[in-house]
């Protein structure tokens, strides 16, 4: 057992996707054996301290297409019982906004 124990596994390849206050990262990471599997980050900044909130899941190959079929049927669903509008993000030049006579900070994009 060596260092390779003790690290994250072998990053594959990566793809990062931008959604408004959220990233995620799509990671394909390699076993000690070379199977491949994933990882899916969701990353937010905590706006009190600024800090990064990551939550992660794996997702192993033998389980690629009951999670994709699993996805699949809930958007579907979604796209026939709800209007889904795709948002653009964008800059915004607001600093912030009212709630309850607080100044609330806004992030950086509107949609």
């Amino acid at each position: 057992m060596g260092d390779f124990d003790n690290k994250e596994r072998e990053e594959v390849f990566s793809k990062k996707v931008r959604a408004g206050k959220r990233t995620y990262f799509f990671d394909v990471k390699a076993t000690r054996s070379n199977d491949y599997y994933v990882t899916i980050t969701e990353s937010k900044k905590r706006f009190e301290d600024g800090q990064f909130i990551k939550h992660k899941i794996f997702l192993y190959k033998e389980d690629f297409e009951k999670f994709a079929e699993g996805l699949q049927d809930v958007v579907e669903y979604i796209k026939s019982n709800q209007e889904v509008i795709e948002k653009r993000y964008e800059p915004n030049q607001d600093e912030g906004y009212e709630n309850n006579g607080e100044l609330v900070q806004k992030d950086n994009y509107s949609f």
